[in-house]
């Protein structure tokens, strides 16, 4: 009797084979569909903006990767396969083993040109889709230059390390991959075909299947040689965590170098070595074997074990002197690739301690001190020129200046937009939303140095037709915009697009701007912006886009429609150039009468030798971080130029991209890539845009934190870090963790010839408050300048922090603050802004007042200024003006011998602080020489004084902010009773006494 032998795999019935043919094919067609309609809007929307060399530049390069990645995996794979089967042996002996594959190979057998190919197809389509991925690495492979300068090691040119190692290691980790699956892949086909046994007589495996197997191990111990040989290079971008560096250090240069020379030698040597005992020579595995395990003792010992040795026994003991260096490199190579080497250090004594009289007649600072902060007053923005509740300036403002009547200043800037989730049910509908709410109107300015009305912007720009208060705004617009409509901008969400444009030029479907009581005037689009959509066949494709059938079926959409989208202004210059990493806080300016977005594009990389890596999200994260300003993406990089200026038009889209830093290799590299026209150059940047380029935010952020670090070039100090800065909290809110924002000034610094527009931000020494530096950002003659006002290591100038606390804990001034406060309102505090001036430092925090009750907004109330240590001389004035008469009246009654007005802490007998351990300056009253020691009432408030002291110092250690105010206070209570004591001792024994009211 024949027995038949049962199938491995159960027979799908023809219903089953033909059901699932339909899915799959339904599947690809949408798919399909989805793809291409996709691609075609995407290039419908990039003839628009006419940059179609971007869409064509990256589709094309992505596909010759997809092909070319994923055929030659395919090919190596399924070759590998085809030749396992073509070595199969003709005769097997006989057993279990045998018996039980054969069924698998009666099933495979008949079509396994047909397994071979789906299985190499399916492993070639990840490999290509992988590869895609990769289209910037090769555009920068095959377009980047050199930069002319050297690695410290090799002698070899950056732009190898920045434009072609990083594609070398890509491919080299295909080529890794794919020998790994043929090796597996061929395996798997010689053990199913007789090829490698694991039972009966005989050898374990043919001839044929271990001259196939042993080559594939062969290429894959070569392939490690290439890996050794980029591993040298690649070295130069490694951690070195004896130092806490990037880059080669001591022993990674004496001991770990060598060995990757030596371990490459190793592997050519096995390589051939399996080839020849495995096929030439003993024809088995053992030798092989050994020689594999040889290069993975070798890889151990010379690659592991000796440079552990080396780090340990000869580095740690002297690493300060073994690592300097290599130290230097790295300090050198980070000041390089972001832009350091400019940085102008310049000490700063700042041993002024009483305000100067010329703080009341000077004109170049003082008149400019920013007191509208643009966080704050975006709220009061938006209530009194919104006009309509769909109308918004957004969570943050921006700063900009612009030449009024013959004067630069800074200005307080905002667009008025349409923020579409503020439209009431009945109004947000599709047709309100995306042919009536089209665009906004404005951009509203008011002087960064100016309020009236009780607190308010002086605004002088953006208005909407409406009289206005004489004394609350300027009659007439200061800042022309000739086109005022605002159709991108930074509220717009990726589903807002809109839908303009008439074909009857008497029907006005949009609304333009709000008139009289109510009314509104209507508009139609003129513009050249947005993507036509009048035949049936753009309606169609973008109603599949959209998944929205109104575009077939509305009224609204006619002959001479065009279809707006893409309207934010980060969001259309990432898509024009997505190699381009975009600062978080666009802003508008006026420029030859039009609102244009000015948005900064940095190039980046990854692969600089021994430069510093920095995370940019981590970098740039600080408190105004998603409040109006947008979140960086977590990318490490290690070399970073501000090269573009990009620019929006605010009406009809327009992009352009402007080089501005034109010695970057990176962004040569890109625009060659991009057929050599994608980046206009710097001598066509228009004049008057040119004036409203400012220092990037997010640029600034990561050179200034580098710069707490890097700012010291001496190796030997470096490595002992005793000199590192910090970047301080927000002074008002210390405990949350998050950073003080740089902000924009204009105004002058020492050394400067005059006011300047620039970005500022203080840091402290690490681990203590006191003032470290200035750090600021600007353009001269179009080149950035970065400048540092160091103060020397033992300053008593107070830092930001102690700063506010200092001034608001004052009980004079914390008196005034609460009588601003209530149940009703709440304070709110401005920037803290530091201003190095005559010798000294004034401090500037204009305080708020917010009322508690719907739709309150912030009020500038009062002018916190100090000047000197921070606690010395402290005002709280209603203006600027007053603010500073009361500091210089102060610094005079000093100067006569009165003390100035006590501050928290403050001495009535020494107007000298004395600094505790933590940093802060909490003065002790000491009896003057000679003077007999104080008895009786006198006494007992001394001791008192003592007490509060104490506790303050207490409170201090304890970081308990709370408790640090309550002592604060009580130390004032203190030190004003032990005036009282003195004046009632004076009077008794008839000797003046100094006044307590200075």
């Amino acid at each position: 009797m024949v027995m038949r032998s049962s199938s491995p795999l159960p027979r799908m019935s023809r219903r089953g084979r033909v059901t699932i043919a339909v899915l799959v094919g339904v599947f690809v067609l949408f798919t399909l569909l989805g793809w291409g309609v996709q691609a075609w809007t995407d290039w419908l929307w990039f003839d628009e903006v006419r940059y179609t060399e971007v869409f064509t530049g990256v589709l094309l390069t992505r596909l010759v990767l997809f092909l070319a990645v994923g055929l030659g995996m395919a090919v190596i794979v399924g070759g590998n396969l085809w030749l396992a089967h073509r070595l199969r042996p003709r005769l097997r002996p006989h057993s279990v083993e045998q018996a039980t594959l054969e069924r698998y190979r009666m099933v495979l057998s008949p079509r396994l040109g047909t397994w071979i190919a789906l299985t190499a197809a399916v492993v070639g389509l990840f490999a290509g889709l992988s590869a895609q991925n990769r289209w910037n690495q090769w555009m920068l492979f095959r377009n980047g230059g050199d930069f002319g300068i050297k690695d410290p090691e090799f002698g070899v040119d950056i732009g190898f390390y920045v434009f072609q190692l990083p594609f070398w290691r890509y491919l080299l980790g295909v080529a890794f991959t794919a020998v790994v699956l043929a090796v597996i892949g061929a395996l798997a086909v010689h053990y199913l075909f007789g090829g490698v046994r694991l039972q009966g007589v005989g050898d374990r495996m043919s001839n044929a299947a271990r001259a196939h197997l042993s080559s594939l191990v062969a290429v894959f111990v070569l392939l490690k040689a290439i890996a050794y040989v980029l591993d040298r290079r690649a070295m130069l971008l490694e951690y070195n965590e004896g130092v806490k560096l990037y880059g080669a250090g001591y022993a990674d240069v004496n001991a770990l170098l060598p060995a990757k020379e030596i371990l490459a030698y190793i592997s050519i040597v096995v390589a051939i070595a399996i080839i020849v005992f495995s096929n030439a020579w003993m024809r088995n595995l053992v030798w092989p074997g050994i020689s594999l395990a040889l290069l993975g003792v070798s890889a151990v010992a010379i690659g592991g074990i000796y440079p552990w040795a080396v780090q340990t026994f000869e580095v740690k003991p002297s690493a300060k002197d073994k690592e300097a260096p290599y130290i230097q490199r790295s300090i050198d190579a980070t000041r390089a690739a972001f832009g350091l080497g400019v940085t102008e250090t310049t000490p700063y004594a700042a041993n002024n301690l009483t305000p100067p009289a010329s703080l009341v007649t000077d004109t170049s600072v003082v008149p400019n001190v920013r007191l509208l902060d643009p966080q704050l007053v975006s709220e009061t923005y938006t209530q009194l020129q919104q006009v309509r509740g769909f109308y918004d300036f957004g969570p943050k403002l921006d700063i900009d200046r612009y030449g009024v009547n013959g004067k630069v200043s800074d200005y307080v800037v905002g667009v008025r937009e349409i923020n579409y989730g503020e439209l009431t049910d009945q109004q947000n509908t599709w047709i309100n939303r995306h042919t009536v709410y089209t665009h906004g109107y404005g951009l509203v300015a008011a002087p960064a140095n100016q309020v009236v009305c009780g607190g308010q912007p002086f605004f002088v720009s953006g208005f909407l037709g409406e009289k206005t208060q004489e004394a609350c705004s300027s009659q007439t617009e200061q800042i022309t915009a000739k086109q005022p409509r605002i159709y991108y901008g930074e509220r717009m969400a990726a589903d807002d697009y809109a839908i303009v444009g008439q074909s009857d030029p008497n029907k006005k479907a949009e609304f333009d701007r709000p008139v009289g009581e109510g009314g509104g005037e209507s508009y139609t689009y003129t513009g050249e912006g947005g993507v036509e959509i009048g035949s049936f066949a753009r309606r169609l494709l973008y109603a599949i886009k959209e998944q929205e059938s109104n575009f077939l079926l509305s009224e609204a959409v006619n002959k001479d429609s065009k279809l707006l989208y893409v309207r934010n202004p980060r969001d259309r210059v990432e898509k024009v150039a997505p190699f381009l990493t975009l600062d978080g806080d666009p802003y508008p300016a006026v420029v030859d009468g039009r609102v244009q977005w000015i948005v900064d594009g940095y190039t980046t990389a990854a692969s600089y030798p021994y430069a510093e890596r920095v995370n940019l999200q981590t970098e740039t994260t600080d408190e105004l971080t998603n409040r109006g300003t947008f979140q960086l993406a977590r990318e490490n990089v290690n070399y970073m130029r501000n090269s573009v200026k990009a620019t929006v038009d605010a009406y009809d889209g327009t992009v352009k991209l402007y080089e501005y830093d034109d010695t970057d290799p990176v962004l040569k590299a890109w625009n060659k890539a991009f057929g050599g026209d994608l980046i206009q150059p710097k001598a066509d940047i228009p004049v008057e845009l040119n004036e409203h380029f400012r220092y990037p935010a997010d640029m600034f952020k990561v050179q200034r934190n580098l710069l707490t670090k890097f700012h010291v070039t001496n190796p030997g100090d470096f490595y002992s870090a005793q000199d590192f800065w910090q970047v301080p909290n927000v002074p008002d809110a210390p405990d949350s963790g998050q950073k003080q924002p740089p902000y924009y000034l204009f105004t002058q610094f020492p050394g400067q010839e005059s006011p300047r527009f620039q970005l500022t931000s203080a840091v402290t020494p690490n681990g203590r408050q006191n003032l470290a530096a200035l750090i600021s950002g600007s353009y001269v003659d179009g080149k950035p300048r970065l400048e540092v006002l160091e103060l020397p290591d033992q300053t008593r100038i107070s830092g930001p922090v102690q700063v506010h606390q200092q001034m608001t804990n004052n009980a004079n001034i914390r008196q005034q603050l609460n009588l601003l406060s209530s149940n009703q309102a709440q304070v709110q505090y401005g920037n803290l802004l530091s201003l190095p001036f005559a010798d000294g430092m004034l401090y500037v925090e204009p305080v708020y007042v917010k009322s508690n009750q719907q739709d309150a907004y912030p009020l500038l109330q009062k002018v916190l200024l100090s000047y000197g240590d921070g606690g010395s001389f402290v005002a709280l004035a209603d203006n600027i003006n007053d603010g500073i008469k009361q500091l210089v009246e102060q610094g005079k009654k000093a100067g006569q011998g009165a003390p100035p007005t006590p501050p928290p802490g403050g001495n009535p007998t020494s107007p000298t602080p004395t600094p505790t351990p933590s940093g802060a300056a909490t003065p002790t009253p000491t009896p003057s020489v000679g003077t007999p020691p104080p008895t009786g009432d006198l006494a007992a408030a001394a001791d008192r004084v003592q007490t509060a002291i104490s506790e303050v110092r207490a409170a201090q250690t304890s970081g308990d902010f709370e408790r640090y105010g309550r002592a604060l206070k009580a130390l004032d209570e203190a030190l004003t009773a032990f005036q009282q004591a003195q004046q009632a001792a004076g009077n008794a024994s008839g000797s003046p006494s100094p006044s307590a009211g200075g």
